[in-house]
């Protein structure tokens, strides 16, 4: 499923859609300067991931500002409470935020991650595939330092012409892409469910248990953030399972394989 939208200011929300039941509600919080938005939920718990612009956070009492001019040349503030704990945020600057939450019954303490706390992986070196899927993965919170929580939450910043979650795979838990363009007429494409979706800018695939990837047009660079719904008693811990025919794209050799044309 690919979910479309022009967002207004205030609350937009993609999730839950109907026909679409993952355990996550999705938006995309959209704020004027001055303008304040309250979110709590008694029953769940909620990220709030800032994309774009400057706001202060109030929450047990505290107030923190977050400040990132854009997704791509800067690494996320995030926002990450239990069930019960409202978040107050007030627009310094126009910003916008995705936020994302799904039902806990379990109580942590309120996690603000700042841009040093981001865990940035550079994956898909020039060398491999020919360079073809460079990408830098950014890793807010999962199974590994949050078992706390019902979910998964990162940022992929996807390279102008590359391909990402590449080569094609799955996993038992739901995931969620949504994407943002460095230009807004910017666009790739969504590999999921068995469909091709154009992905653009705000847009979001829903990506149920089945082979995905993404690639985005040259002269465009796209980040999309990621977000996994843990399942009952099977949580996501780096699961990945490779479709066996496109395994071959795994070995070392595999840029061995070079087209001659018109020779």
């Amino acid at each position: 499923m690919y979910i479309d939208k022009k967002p207004t200011t205030g609350y937009n929300q993609y999730l839950p859609a109907e026909g679409a039941d993952i355990g996550m509600d999705v938006g995309l919080l959209v704020l004027s300067p001055g303008e304040t938005y309250v979110i709590h939920e008694p029953e769940k718990e909620i990220a709030a991931l800032l994309l774009e612009g400057r706001c202060a956070f109030r929450f047990c009492g505290r107030v923190e500002t977050a400040d990132r001019p854009d997704c791509f040349g800067y690494d996320p503030w995030c926002l990450h409470v239990s069930m019960g704990t409202a978040i107050e945020i007030t627009a310094r600057m126009p910003c916008e935020l995705y936020v994302q939450k799904t039902e806990n019954p379990r109580t942590f303490e309120p996690k603000l991650y700042r841009p040093e706390d981001t865990l940035v992986t550079h994956a898909g070196a020039d060398g491999e595939l020919q360079g073809n899927m460079r990408r830098e993965i950014k890793t807010l919170f999962d199974y590994e330092n949050a078992q706390y929580s019902n979910m998964v939450l990162g940022e992929v910043l996807n390279f102008p012409g590359k391909w990402s979650s590449y080569p094609p795979h799955h996993h038992p838990q739901p995931e969620v892409y949504f994407y943002r363009f460095d230009r807004s007429q910017g666009f790739g494409a969504s590999f999921a469910n068995g469909e091709v979706y154009q992905s653009r800018h705000n847009g979001l695939t829903l990506i149920e248990n089945d082979f995905h990837s993404q690639v985005t047009a040259p002269g465009y660079a796209m980040m999309y953030v990621w977000g996994i719904r843990h399942l009952p008693e099977n949580p996501w811990e780096k699961t990945r399972i490779d479709d066996v025919d496109h395994a071959w794209l795994n070995e070392a050799d595999a840029n061995d394989l070079i087209f001659t044309i018109g020779e």
